[in-house]
């Protein structure tokens, strides 16, 4: 075997699990430490400083400059007991990661001395280098001014000895250039769209708020095996590679043991995990072998957003010291499940009510249905803008498998109470309700919680699924910004909502009772949604057909998907609900694009190189061993025996040959098709043209190479196998 293949063998041979000591004492000693929360700015601020910082977080209230000099130094003076250096503005911009510039606190005094300060201007507003970050169009390149302003919301925190500020990215002329400005603004819609409705049962609401549960699934490859495939370090997935004889078709791995080096890297992530504040709870094996997942109880969207980069963040490092590398691309392995996040999303108010959690009267399950039936009419209206807000290079590998749900959207509500919505289209009608109907209607929505309680399995087939007091959008890609989906479901809601509102409000001036509209709304809505509703096998080919009559659109391809973002309705509700103005969504269809077509041009580039540089020279190599060991034997045995015993031999040259052949010209093809798709000038014809014209081909090769793994030598394969990046122990 390759001397690299050999040695990263050789060296995994003598892992040993990284001995991690956990600090004595309870949990909550050590919880949120390395967090500027509340209890610590009582401790560090004055009583002005603190009120006005709640004030902000609770109601939006400006800080004013000296309030805001006096939380600097406050959060200065906490950081400095922590060893902190530095300071960064920490935000979110198009990119797949996180960005941070850091800063010490060092300053010059009038006298020219050394000095440590740090001001609230410092703490509210910088100006960092934009020139380099995605903006699809908004700013020219030479114009490199852009903007990161405080987000009061989401508290700073403090990783190794710089003090991490969360913030806004904007540009010079006020334009969102991350993830995090639309997703406040998204959650502001919600809040205020479904607050109104809310009023409609309950007077005392005042607020809103959208909670985020996400599960993060990864898989862990030791790091020796990892810097052995160039494929893996520059695209994150394994661009060839044959099947292991055994991968995840026993189900032995999911909730199995967990490896002994698994567990030491696991706990030293949740330590550092909780000292951020990031409240992780489970941890398991996940399908496929060397897949895991961590998931943490539900926050605040936007905090858990916050909360889930910083632990992409925080994987990525902790997982070096012992000796692995995380992948988190959607699909790094051919053939074994892929991996996701799943966005568990529910509304509650402040007076304590989930939205989505059945209730104890039947009044309380009028506005739990209320709820339930604006879900479906808003992701049986925005199938497109939920599709696109979760597709990508990664996520396109993952959708439609075995173990993710296909891209057609549709919801599982669980029989009993998609039943229900059935029959109560069936009671309703145009006419007025008698008292004995009302009665009858009311004890069947009184019975909620029962049905809720029967029907607590789901279906994990399902993108959009109902899980008891909350929805699961599973669709979406284990590498991405929890935000993009998050925009879009928190938009459209919001934007259902008020539609709702203003059917019922219509209905209420042409004299009917607020009970009735309401019945005669959801009614309508009920009917309109049906068809995304579906309790059946969400991977079956059926599901497929069945869908395309109902009207479901599929979108597979990526460019298209994104597209879809500037259709009238999604643009109905991103810029009608103010998400994004019109260079904004623009910028946004640009940037996704443009992400997207270097991806697979960079996947192309490295599996040309792989292909030509690697593959071929071996499997030439081999080859010529075949025909050595065919002239020799021809020495040896007379014509009759040569021909006997050399028939299948010479089968496998010609095999081999045939595939370095078709190698050698679809990386050819390859290659010209890129350079045809990159002298188009317009972003939207380059990222078609590389979905369409180059990126089959990268399928087409890894066929041609994976059977090459199966016929040459074993000895002199170059790159790590799955049944060995797949079983690390």
């Amino acid at each position: 075997m390759s001397k690299m293949r050999f040695f990263a063998l050789q060296e995994l041979a003598n892992r040993q699990p990284v001995d991690v000591p956990y600090p004595s004492g309870n949990l909550s000693d050590y919880y949120g430490d390395h967090v500027f929360n509340r209890k610590k700015m009582q401790e560090y601020l004055p009583q002005a400083a603190y009120n006005a910082v709640i004030e902000a977080i609770e109601n939006g209230t400006p800080i004013n400059r000296d309030m805001a000099d006096m939380i600097a130094n406050g959060m200065k003076s906490w950081a400095k007991t922590l060893g902190v250096t530095h300071y960064t503005h920490w935000f979110q911009p198009l990119t797949d990661g996180t960005a941070e510039k850091h800063d010490n606190f060092i300053e010059l005094d009038k006298n020219g001395d050394v000095i440590e300060h740090f001001s609230g201007k410092l703490l509210v507003q910088q100006e960092p280098d934009a020139s380099s970050f995605p903006s699809g169009g908004i700013r020219n390149t030479f114009e490199a001014r852009g903007y990161t302003a405080w987000d009061v919301s989401s508290p700073a925190f403090v990783v190794d000895k710089t003090l991490c500020i969360p913030t806004i990215f904007i540009s010079y002329t006020g334009e969102a250039l991350d993830y995090k400005t639309p997703l406040l603004k998204a959650l502001a819609a919600v809040d205020k769209a479904a607050t109104a409705v809310c009023k409609m049962f309950d007077k005392n609401v005042k607020r809103v708020g959208a909670n985020l549960g996400w599960e993060q699934e990864y898989f862990l490859v030791d790091i020796a095996l990892y810097n052995a495939r160039p494929d893996l370090i520059l695209t994150g997935r394994t661009l060839m590679g044959h099947s292991s004889a055994k991968d995840q078709q026993l189900d032995d791995h999911y909730f199995g043991s967990i490896p002994p080096r698994v567990t030491a890297f696991m706990k030293e992530l949740e330590l550092e995990c909780y000292r951020l504040g990031i409240p992780v709870k489970t941890r398991h094996n996940e399908v496929a072998p060397n897949q895991f997942e961590l998931a943490p109880i539900f926050e605040d969207v936007n905090l858990a957003n916050d909360h889930n980069q910083l632990l992409m963040d925080l994987m990525k490092r902790i997982a070096n010291k012992h000796n692995f590398t995380i992948l988190l691309h959607e699909k790094p392995f051919k053939g074994v499940n892929g991996s996701g996040k799943h966005n568990n999303w529910s509304l509650c108010t402040d007076t304590g009510i989930n939205l989505f959690a059945p209730a104890k009267t039947p009044e309380g399950n009028m506005l739990f249905l209320t709820f339930i039936v604006n879900v479906l009419m808003m992701v049986y209206k925005n199938q497109d803008l939920l599709r696109a807000s979760i597709m990508s290079a990664g996520n396109c590998h993952r959708l439609g498998a075995n173990e993710a749900p296909p891209a057609i959207l549709s919801i599982f509500l669980g029989k009993h109470l998609s039943h229900m919505l059935d029959d109560i289209v069936e009671r309703l009608n145009d006419a007025e309700l008698s008292s004995e109907e009302k009665r009858q209607l009311q004890l069947g929505i009184g019975r909620i919680p029962s049905i809720i309680q029967d029907s607590t399995d789901r279906n994990r087939t399902s993108p959009f699924a109902f899980t008891g007091n909350r929805f699961e959008f599973r669709a979406a890609g284990s590498s991405a910004n929890c935000a993009s989906p998050m925009i879009a479901i928190n938009a459209g809601m919001a934007h259902q909502l008020r539609e709702f509102k203003a059917q019922v409000d219509e209905l209420k001036k042409n004299g009917l009772d607020q009970e009735h509209a309401i019945y005669k709304v959801l009614r309508e809505l009920i009917i309109a949604s049906k068809n995304i509703r579906f309790e059946g096998d969400g991977y079956s080919n059926e599901w497929k057909k069945e869908a395309e009559k109902r009207g479901l659109t599929n979108t597979s391809s990526v460019p298209e998907a994104i597209m879809k973002l500037n259709d009238p309705q999604s643009r109905e509700v991103l810029i009608g609900e103010k998400i994004f103005n019109e260079n904004e969504l623009k910028s946004r269809i640009e940037v996704d694009l443009e992400k997207y077509t270097k991806k697979v041009q960079i996947e192309s580039r490295v599996l040309g190189d792989l292909a030509i540089n690697h593959i071929v020279p071996t499997a030439v190599i081999y080859e010529n061993r075949l025909l050595q060991n065919l002239h020799f034997m021809k020495e040896v045995f007379d014509e009759d025996e040569y021909k006997e015993l050399c028939a299948n031999r010479k089968d496998l040259i010609r095999e081999i040959q045939h595939r370095i052949l078709i190698i050698k010209k679809e990386v050819n093809d390859m290659t010209e098709a890129r350079k045809v798709a990159n002298h188009l000038d317009n972003d939207i014809d380059k990222a078609f043209k590389y979905s369409e014209n180059v990126s089959p081909y990268l399928e087409s090769i890894r066929d041609h190479i994976d059977h090459l793994e199966l016929e040459i030598d074993d000895e002199i394969w170059p790159l790590p196998k799955y049944r060995e990046l797949l079983f690390t122990k």
